[in-house]
């Protein structure tokens, strides 16, 4: 407690009145995301509201607000001139296809912006054709022009793995030495993230022995479960400006549970069959209502169950 004031009361010059004033109490157990949005300015929290309203996506958060929590310490280290560790933030996104990872990826470039990390925050997505050249040279220039463009921003690099594909005599390992070098040199300002599936990542990292130290940041991109991706569903229908019925959801959920449920399901994409899935209905929906004379906005908005063919 502190002591706010003390005051002797005019009606009684013997009396001495004190007044104490309790600190706040603190909130115990407060999640780490309310914590740092209470204190960031407007345009990041903003954007870390963004990342809180996706689905999932727990690694990805808690990794992101560690950075953030991070780069402020060390802002108030710096001005008692303690020592800073140099910090690397090239990332491996591991997960399975439709798990968030390049959503993820283009909002972490405009937090790093605002944080002041980067300097432009944009991303430049690529794939192994992107990097690999035709003949001895080319691989290295295409990798350095794109390594350029993403300069002040994040170069992500979806199924990085596939650069390992060809062998030894494959351009795919001069895309990687070429990189590999760019990450070493150009660490200020620019951030690398190579993004696919966990084990072939995996392998992936031993190509080149400088490959694993330049990624010290590995974050997991875990399958959703049927109630997150009914959740999604829910999320990309509101979006598009439609509804779904509460059939149309429990059929939704219905196909989600076989399919999660049958161990001979291989690589089934997440969130990216869910959007699969209702643009489909919507299409399939156009033509039921094509049929009919006059149209309410309900008959426009909702997506029944005989809309999706699952």
């Amino acid at each position: 407690m502190k002591q706010q004031s003390e005051s002797i009361s005019a009606s009684n010059p013997n009396r001495i009145q004190v007044v104490f004033k309790r600190d706040p109490p603190k909130k115990a157990n407060e999640p780490l995301s309310a914590s740092i949005n209470s204190i960031v300015h407007s345009e990041l929290s903003i954007l870390f509201n963004e990342l809180e309203g996706l689905v999932g996506l727990t690694d990805a958060k808690k990794t992101i607000y560690e950075i953030y929590a991070l780069h402020q310490i060390n802002k108030e280290r710096e001005k008692h001139g303690l020592h800073l560790e140099k910090q690397v933030f090239h990332m491996v996104f591991k997960g399975n296809p439709g798990t968030g990872k390049t959503t993820v990826a283009r909002l972490f470039g405009k937090i790093f912006r605002e944080m002041g990390i980067l300097t432009k925050g944009h991303l430049i997505e690529v794939e192994r054709a992107d990097l690999v050249g035709e003949f001895i040279g080319h691989t290295a220039q295409k990798t350095r022009e794109l390594v350029k463009k993403a300069m002040g921003g994040i170069l992500f690099i979806d199924e990085a793995y596939s650069l390992a594909r060809g062998g030894e005599k494959d351009f795919g390992k001069e895309a990687v030495d070429c990189l590999t070098k760019s990450l070493e040199d150009l660490n200020n300002d620019f951030i690398c993230i190579i993004a696919g599936y966990n084990e072939e990542m995996e392998n992936f990292l031993e190509l080149n022995p400088g490959l694993p130290s330049r990624f010290p940041i590995h974050i997991d991109f875990s399958d959703y479960n049927v109630d997150e991706l009914i959740q999604i569903a829910h999320i990309m229908t509101k979006n598009k400006d439609f509804e779904l019925t509460v059939e149309a959801s429990d059929k939704i959920r219905r196909s989600l549970m076989t399919i999660v449920n049958n161990p001979f399901q291989l690589n089934f994409s997440n969130a990216r069959h869910i959007r699969n899935c209702i643009e489909k209905a919507i299409r399939v929906q156009a033509v039921r209502l094509l049929r009919s004379n006059e149209l309410s906005r309900e008959d426009l908005i909702h997506l029944k169950a005989e809309d999706f063919a699952l």
